[in-house]
């Protein structure tokens, strides 16, 4: 497809003996050794915690612009898929409105509106939660799980972050007659078409795949082919070239921000704010995407995703995408202050790493 760029580079895992968990069995994501300080946590000037990973930037044209720590090294994307996923449901057939696509992309906090987004999405099928397969949960947030008690509900599906993508996936099943029971194995021809897009976009073909959080298939792959896949998703509203699923996910992210996370939360700013691409995922990934292609993966090596945002912004900042005075007021609203006392007086910050700060 020419619209896809594909990696000359292969994605690599260290080798089971050079794990520092010293598991045999298993592959590894980086080593410390092979990681940099990405970011620093003060409290009274002094560095309390330390954040270290890896993180890469691509260019419109795919090619690595900045590579710090091992981010050819494989690791599980985890959430970030998602908006790779909606284009094999589209791909499939699912028939979803632009809204119900961003939330088939989204890591969402399980609010009344995105829980009544992804009923409809099943209801238009004939469906109800009962046919998804991810996990029961509580809204996350404070005030939506107020809201969801008063009602009198209890753990649902619909609250679970990865329910419009499940709603998704029954949608493209029921379009195409497969069955709907077995939409997460990995033989389900749904899950094939997956594979086949994750590897069309990202260059990569996923040769260890896993089981994410909500059950569906979980490949790995490395930073830099994840880059290079949002490059592509992000660069496909100005591309005449452009696969119209990639067009149409893209901008369903673009044009409804809040059903990708939750208003005021970080990926929904980015998006509304600064017009970027933004997915996270779990243990510590975040991908942050221009409409020029310029994109930036990272990845915390501990799973702490406190420094991520702050971490990508900046490393986009460095390359001229995003303008400093958008930027500021951005950050100030996702990169939590650290506070101490009742009156939430601010004692510390989260910061770049001297060694980040050096190559910026």
């Amino acid at each position: 497809m020419d619209h896809v760029r594909r990696s000359a580079e292969t994605p690599t895992a260290l080798h089971p003996s050079e794990s520092s968990g010293g598991d045999s069995h298993e592959l590894a994501t980086a080593s410390v050794e092979e990681s940099v300080e990405l970011a620093v946590v003060t409290r009274a000037g002094v560095v309390e915690s330390r954040h270290i990973g890896s993180a890469v930037v691509v260019g419109p044209d795919g090619q690595v612009l900045e590579s710090i720590g091992a981010p050819q090294r494989l690791m599980f994307p985890r959430s970030t898929l998602k908006p790779f996923q909606a284009i094999a449901s589209l791909r499939s057939g699912a028939l979803i409105s632009p809204e119900a696509v961003a939330l088939a992309c989204g890591s969402h906090v399980g609010s009344r509106k995105h829980q009544e987004l992804a009923a409809s999405v099943l209801e238009a099928e004939g469906l109800d939660e009962s046919a998804m397969k991810c996990p029961t949960a509580w809204p996350a947030r404070t005030q939506d799980l107020r809201i969801h008690l008063e009602a009198g509900k209890t753990e649902t599906r619909l609250a679970f972050n990865c329910s419009g993508k499940h709603a998704a996936f029954l949608a493209a099943s029921r379009t195409n007659g497969w069955r709907l029971a077995t939409y997460l194995e990995r033989s389900h021809p749904l899950q094939q078409v997956i594979m086949d897009v994750i590897t069309e976009y990202c260059g990569e073909e996923p040769t260890v795949v896993g089981v994410d959080g909500c059950g569906a298939p979980a490949p790995a792959l490395s930073l830099t082919g994840l880059a290079r896949g949002f490059s592509t998703l992000a660069a496909s509203t100005s591309r005449r070239d452009a696969e119209v699923h990639a067009f149409t996910v893209n901008q369903a992210m673009l044009d409804y921000p809040w059903a990708v996370h939750g208003q005021g939360e970080a990926n929904t700013l980015v998006l509304e704010e600064l017009g970027l691409t933004a997915k996270l995922g779990a243990e510590g990934v975040l991908v942050v995407a221009a409409p020029d292609g310029t994109a930036v993966a990272v990845k915390v090596l501990d799973g702490s995703s406190r420094a991520t945002n702050l971490v990508a912004l900046s490393l986009l900042a460095a390359r001229g995408v995003i303008e400093l005075d958008a930027l500021g007021p951005v950050l100030r609203k996702i990169v939590k202050p650290i506070t101490g006392g009742a009156s939430g007086e601010q004692v510390g910050s989260i910061r770049l790493a001297p060694a980040l700060l050096d190559r910026l």
